[in-house]
């Protein structure tokens, strides 16, 4: 890869010191990953992985035979300091989730976090998104927004959604298939019965989405199949 990509030379891998490559992947169609995206993994020393049976079918997929250690929620700071070690020792690292960008509502931000700190640097290998693919076909308005991620599931949930009544931006959340109905529901009470737009299996064979108002939307989910990751849209406030 060229300087002017922002890839692996080779003077980076000589270099004293490595970087973290933070590489998104597809969220569901492996067409969905771009040429750089393949070539870093390719050429990186190591892949730090959110779950690395998920991410080797994806490896195996694209021919790529690399070293791998996982990166999750339970880690800890101490496989961090491992990694930020190696990289600091000269290792190049990539870090990917198991669908979509690292960082974005998963675990490797506190890997991304130790990196910079311990002044190491990090090189984005931007690529898919689901919560910017739903946007992207939401019809809703996408020149001012909000990611809220996952709503808490107990302590602070309804502070939260009382907080985001008045939101004037769009609003995107992600919800698992078994509190999908459930939040849907809260919405409708806590925001009114507003536009929304909720998608489904983004990029699979089976994408869907259901438009329409939260009540109609309510509607809609309890007569369908519930399965993989939801992204629900809801319009802002007095739009």
């Amino acid at each position: 890869m060229s300087e002017g990509r922002r890839g692996i030379t080779v003077s980076d891998r000589t270099s004293a010191t490595g970087k973290l490559f933070v590489v998104a992947t597809p969220i569901g169609n492996l067409s969905d990953i771009t040429v750089r995206a393949i070539e870093t993994l390719k050429l990186v020393d190591l892949i730090a992985a959110e779950d690395t049976r998920t991410s080797s079918v994806l490896l195996k997929h694209y021919g790529i035979s690399r070293p791998m250690v996982s990166f999750h929620s339970h880690s800890g700071s101490g496989r961090s300091g491992e990694i930020v070690r190696k990289i600091l020792s000269g290792a190049n690292v990539a870090l990917i989730t198991d669908a979509g960008t690292p960082g974005i509502s998963d675990p490797g931000h506190a890997l991304v976090r130790d990196a910079i700190e311990s002044g190491v640097e990090v090189v984005p290998v931007p690529g898919a998104s689901a919560f910017m693919t739903a946007l992207s076909a939401s019809g809703l308005r996408t020149d001012r927004f909000v990611f809220e991620g996952f709503l808490p599931s107990k302590k602070g949930r309804q502070t939260k959604l009382r907080s985001l009544s008045a939101e004037s931006r769009t609003i995107i959340f992600y919800e698992s298939p078994h509190r999908i109905e459930k939040t849907v529901n809260e919405l409708q009470t806590f925001l009114g019965d507003r536009k929304c737009v909720v998608g489904r299996e983004l990029t699979k064979i089976h994408e869907s989405f259901y438009r329409g108002t939260l009540s109609q939307i309510l509607k809609l989910i309890g007569e369908s199949e519930r399965r993989g990751e939801f992204v629900v849209i809801v319009e802002g406030a007095g739009n």
